[in-house]
């Protein structure tokens, strides 16, 4: 959106829903995180709403797309005085499925955007699974952040045909080369460096490249992130004696990223499902070379070992082996660079900026 505005003549303003709670402190968790967030704010010259809506742990999932449209309906009618002409919505449950019944609604136009889950994990559940198809259907226009993500929206009961691919970009500015000798030094790195961003999840990873460090007495390993594993984790790095080579930073903010990722030698995703995972490409463009799990959409990021290196197994040893084969044929990191090069987000703003203009104008009464 920010690249889109800064490009084109639109005006964007976003609603970003998030979870009710009426307490603000770290010790609720992500939930106190979502409390803190402010009622509106400004970013990048767009006005960004969060209205809340009320989430009910472990039985809400079905009843998210009702709930969520209910504490919206306020907010978007609110804007639709401003006239807007269409709604773009990115994950497509529970989002997508509002953002289309609020067009139904509007009589707007509407586009939404696969990214991962909405597509890999929740039309295996009955009722998410007929909203997700009665959305794709009713939409406007869908669209892929991979190819991989395209043919499985394929395999639904779907009549779509405007099902496009326009995959992530990367902010080529922001994630940039930095001092790596300066950044090691103050980190105390001084051996071959791994690091793995995202969330302390199974889905994630991060226990197998903490036992990959068994098999590779020489590396140290840098954590960034936090969840419900974070303890696990922990005791896992213990139980594995390799507690002086990791570090955990906890969550840190983007900014900061660049320079984790110019200090280590090899960024590792074991996830064993991914849409297109960013943290991919924001390696690649601080020159870090990769070893990721071959799943879903990494194939379409990971395109040779320029960028870095592929595995079928998704274990500590399929790890080990994987860095072992990088270390082995290690990339020049100025190549890694220009591969991220290839990636920047102009390419897909012009797309989008094509296909927001053929939707609006084939929708202007005649």
């Amino acid at each position: 959106m920010k690249e889109l505005i800064q490009s084109y003549p639109i005006e964007i303003t976003v609603v970003a829903p998030v979870p009710w709670f009426p307490i603000k402190h770290k010790m609720f968790g992500q939930y106190g995180v979502y409390a803190a967030i402010p009622k509106r704010e400004i970013r990048h010259g767009m006005t960004i709403h969060h209205p809340r809506y009320l989430v009910i742990p472990k039985i809400g999932m079905n009843l998210a797309p009702l709930l969520m449209a209910l504490s919206l309906w306020p907010t978007m009618k609110n804007l639709q005085q401003q006239n807007f002409d269409l709604i773009d919505a990115h994950f497509i449950y529970p989002d997508g499925v509002v953002a289309v019944l609020f067009s139904k609604i509007l009589k707007l136009p509407s586009i939404i955007t696969a990214r991962g889950n909405d597509i890999t994990l929740y039309p295996h559940y009955w009722l998410p699974r007929r909203l997700i198809i009665w959305a794709i259907n009713q939409c406007s226009a869908v669209i892929s952040v991979c190819r991989y993500l395209s043919e499985e929206i394929k395999k639904l009961d779907v009549i779509q045909n405007s099902n496009l691919v326009m995959r992530n970009g990367v902010d080529l500015e922001r994630f940039s080369p930095r001092n790596r000798d300066e950044i090691r030094a103050k980190l105390k790195l001084d051996s071959f460096t791994l690091i793995s961003v995202g969330h302390f999840i199974e889905r994630k990873g991060h226990h197998f490249i903490i036992e990959a460090l068994t098999q590779l007495p020489d590396v140290k390993l840098i954590l960034i992130g936090d969840g419900p594993m974070d303890k696990e984790l922990r005791a896992l790095v213990v139980f594995h004696q390799v507690e002086e080579r990791v570090i955990f930073t906890g969550a840190i903010k983007q900014e900061q990223l660049a320079d984790y990722y110019s200090a280590a030698d090899c960024m590792v995703l074991a996830s064993s499902r991914e849409g297109w995972a960013n943290v991919l490409l924001e390696s690649m463009a601080c020159g870090t070379p990769v070893v990721a799990t071959a799943v879903s959409g990494t194939p379409e990021v990971v395109l040779n070992e320029t960028a870095g290196q592929l595995i079928s197994d998704r274990s500590a040893a399929g790890i080990t082996s994987g860095i072992q084969t990088l270390r082995q044929h290690y990339p020049d990191r100025g190549a890694v660079r220009e591969y991220a090069n290839n990636f920047s987000w102009q390419e897909t703003t012009a797309h989008l900026y094509e296909l927001i203009h053929r939707i609006h104008t084939e929708h202007k009464p005649k």
